[in-house]
């Protein structure tokens, strides 16, 4: 390591404006980043370790503002740069992938231009040769077929897809930092492990610094050099990696590591599930998109799986596996080419106008995103009540008591009712569409990665949550996620796709227990365990 650290954060204090107040948000935090290192800054959402991410690009929001403290690259402060100064920092010397890729793309422009872009802006190459460096940037974050997905829009990709993107972009330039903001949330566990490991190469041979911002603790313990705990905006604890895992000082840095590894055994399926009419049943599902002129995407092919009543059924496997079009089969919002589903006898195929309108109140969907799901100018009791208006004739009354009793159910207080998305932290945003789904009292929840997004503290929470309400009402999931450790925790019963095929399906159990697909087995062996790798003991 050199003499003088990459990067040394002293003393920062940021405050934003809520109103007509200033509030502090990020209390006197420093730490350093050396060449080739990463760390990790961990905590719960709103603990302030994105907010202190974008300070040091340059990126904080209008109503931010530094208060004190300096920002120091290569010994040169940079806290006080203008905007313009910035520019010419930001991907050729830091580089941030951020959180969010669907809102982190233009939408107008096709991958390829983007990833062009900051080519053409920083280095004088002839265009064949920038075009042969996107490919290859592309190749090298493990996108598929990228000669095709140059001339695709943001819109035609998954939102692991669009992560590769947004991550080839950043090692475009080779920066000398790397700021990683949940760079791998919306990713499949193999996938995620590909990108680690090309952070990792990037590491080795550039001696790129990475600044790694996680809730997923596991994946800190497996990566990070060392880790820095956020909790209120403040520093709670900092150390190296296997100092903070095998002792932890501070006992919310104790409580995060409880949350990461709950102690949950496996369920077992009740004798009523296993002897009832399966709420849902698929079979032989086909589909296929078209991918240009000539091409055609064989995104499911001869897909069968069912779902006993009142038990939850996983859906895994990596990005463009297949999982989210089966779901919108099931859901009736596309049509197979040719297959059959059924939801509690009722064919789904080809149902249209008022029997597809009856279908939704059976089945209800939960995005992977509440904040992009939640209309940004409905209160929160709008937004809950909104499904009982298309639904049921209540009077004015009926339809408050529905709304304050499912409210309470979902744990959130009757206070945020009169409250807009903006002002929930992810959690909460999470239980309100939770509560939407569940107003008109549906039979069966289809939750696409409601979780990935969440803090491992809060995901504890709502995992809890929906064991909880299954219970009470008796309700049938089906989950899809690319978090194995979430499928060991919640689910009865596993499909695992493989580009657009069942590699393998049965009980949780026996999946976890004897996996006989080598995918099967490459998925579970993605998985990072709670315990930091040996190699950083000698480094």
């Amino acid at each position: 390591m050199s003499a003088q650290p990459l990067l040394v954060v002293n003393n920062l204090t940021l405050i934003y404006r809520s109103g007509n107040r200033w509030q502090p948000v990020v209390h006197n935090v420093s730490f350093e980043l050396n060449a080739g290192e990463m760390v990790a800054l961990v905590g719960e959402s709103g603990s302030g370790k994105t907010t202190t991410a974008q300070a040091i690009m340059g990126l904080m929001a209008e109503n931010g503002r530094r208060e004190g403290g300096e920002i120091l690259l290569n010994g040169v402060d940079i806290s006080q740069w203008s905007q313009k100064r910035f520019d010419t920092l930001r991907g050729a010397r830091i580089s941030l992938v951020p959180q969010d890729p669907g809102n982190s793309l233009n939408p107008v422009k096709t991958v390829g231009e983007q990833v062009e872009e900051i080519l053409r802006l920083h280095l004088k190459l002839p265009s064949a040769q920038r075009q042969q460096r996107v490919i290859d940037l592309l190749t090298r974050v493990g996108l598929s077929h990228p000669e095709q997905r140059v001339k695709q829009y943001p819109h035609q990709l998954s939102g692991g897809m669009k992560q590769r993107v947004l991550i080839a972009i950043a090692l475009a330039l080779q920066p000398e930092i790397i700021i990683a903001d949940e760079p791998t949330s919306a990713l499949d566990v193999t996938v995620q492990k590909r990108i680690l490991d090309l952070l990792d190469n990037l590491r080795q041979e550039s001696r790129t610094a990475v600044l790694f911002v996680t809730h997923d603790l596991a994946l800190a313990a497996q990566r990070a050099d060392r880790i820095i705990v956020f909790r209120h905006g403040e520093i709670q604890e900092s150390g190296r990696t296997e100092q903070v895992i095998s002792a932890p000082a501070h006992p919310y840095t104790r409580q995060l590591l409880n949350d990461a590894a709950p102690q949950r055994p496996a369920r077992v399926k009740s004798a009523t599930a296993r002897f009832s009419a399966p709420a849902i049943r698929a079979t032989g599902v086909m589909k296929s998109f078209s991918l240009g002129k000539q091409q055609r995407l064989q995104a499911l092919n001869q897909v069968s799986f069912q779902v006993a009543r009142g038990t939850t059924h996983a859906l895994v496997g990596e990005s463009g596996s297949g999982k989210t079009t089966l779901a919108r089969i099931v859901m009736g919002f596309e049509t197979a080419d040719s297959g059959e589903v059924t939801l509690d006898g009722i064919v789904v195929n080809g149902l249209r106008g008022e029997a597809l309108r009856q279908l939704r109140r059976k089945i209800q969907f939960v995005y992977q995103n509440p904040f992009a799901s939640l209309d940004p100018r409905q209160t929160l009791y709008a937004i809950i009540e909104e499904p009982l208006r298309n639904f049921e004739r209540l009077s004015r009354s009926q339809r408050r008591e529905r709304v304050e009793a499912i409210t309470t159910r979902v744990a959130l207080p009757l206070s945020l009712l009169s409250r807009h998305p903006h002002e929930l932290s992810g959690g909460q945003r999470q239980r309100v569409a939770l509560a939407r789904a569940l107003i008109c009292k549906p039979e069966i929840l289809v939750l696409d990665e409601a979780t990935s997004a969440l803090d491992v503290t809060v995901q504890a929470q709502i995992l809890d949550l929906l064991q909880q309400l299954q219970a009470e009402l008796g309700l049938t999931y089906l989950f899809i996620t690319h978090d194995l450790a979430t499928v060991r925790q919640i689910a009865d019963s596993v499909t695992v796709l493989k580009a657009g095929e069942v590699a393998e399906q049965g009980d949780v159990v026996t999946i976890f227990s004897a996996p006989q697909h080598p995918y099967t087995r490459e998925l579970m062996a993605a998985i990072p365990p709670l315990i930091p790798l040996t190699h950083k003991e000698s480094a």
